[in-house]
């Protein structure tokens, strides 16, 4: 479980949200600059918050009063961008191998080829990031995130550089991995099909405030000219 409760001034806005996180995937949505990717970054550690707490499986990662601020390469959370977290100068193999022999791990050929199959990339081995498309950039950066399981998954609009066809294959990828690995997943999107079909909550951030909290339930009944004016009420 992730349990944020977090403050931050920003130039705009004051960052100002509590929230948890049990299994599966909770949505999170709200206009560009509305907070969405700095409350991500304060949870994986990139971005510090003036005060607050975040707790992640019973473990403190952040507690302005104890002085507790976990770095983020300790944090065990998976991260993905927009961007192509990738080794540019490595083909496909070497940058899914690189973290394993950092860690140690043994059998590192048995691994990797275990799990380019899965991701039916195997072909892609020898290539290098430039000659791979969009949505086979992003697969990978996906498979690099997940390879360690790790206690929380975050990403931050994976899906929103790539094409309608290719971003549906992903996010099913995506949501196929994270049930495979029974993870926690906070995920930012703009595709509000994706918001209402992927995961079992859904939070609407307004300049740094939450305005909507949505239980599994509510969410469920949620159609999407429901979600549409929810956005006329809180951008307009």
């Amino acid at each position: 479980m992730l349990e944020v409760q977090i403050y931050k001034k920003l130039a705009e806005f004051d960052l100002d949200v509590s929230f948890q996180v049990n299994d599966n995937i909770l949505g999170l949505m709200g206009a560009s600059g509305s907070g969405k990717s700095m409350t991500l970054k304060c949870i994986a550690g990139i971005e510090t918050p003036d005060q607050g707490r975040i707790v992640l499986n019973d473990r403190v990662l952040f507690d302005s009063e104890k002085k507790i601020n976990v770095p983020i390469q300790k944090r065990n959370v998976g991260y993905m961008f927009q961007s192509y977290a990738l080794f540019p100068n490595m083909d496909v193999y070497e940058n899914i191998s690189v973290g394993l022999r950092a860690r140690k791990v043994k059998d590192v050929d048995i691994v990797v080829r275990k799990v380019m199959k899965q991701f039916q990339i195997s072909e892609l081995a020898s290539r290098y990031p430039k000659q791979l498309s969009g949505g086979q950039r992003q697969a990978l950066s996906l498979l690099m995130a997940t390879m360690k399981t790790p206690d929380l998954l975050l990403l931050d609009e994976h899906t929103a550089a790539l094409d309608p066809k290719t971003a549906k294959q992903l996010m099913e990828i995506t949501n196929q991995r994270i049930l495979e690995q029974k993870l926690t997943c906070l995920m930012i999107t703009h595709r509000m099909e994706d918001a209402l079909k992927y995961g079992n909550r859904l939070i609407l951030l307004q300049k740094g405030e939450i305005v909507k909290n949505l239980n599994q339930a509510e969410k469920e009944a949620l159609t999407l000219p429901d979600l549409l004016s929810f956005f006329d009420e809180i951008i307009f």
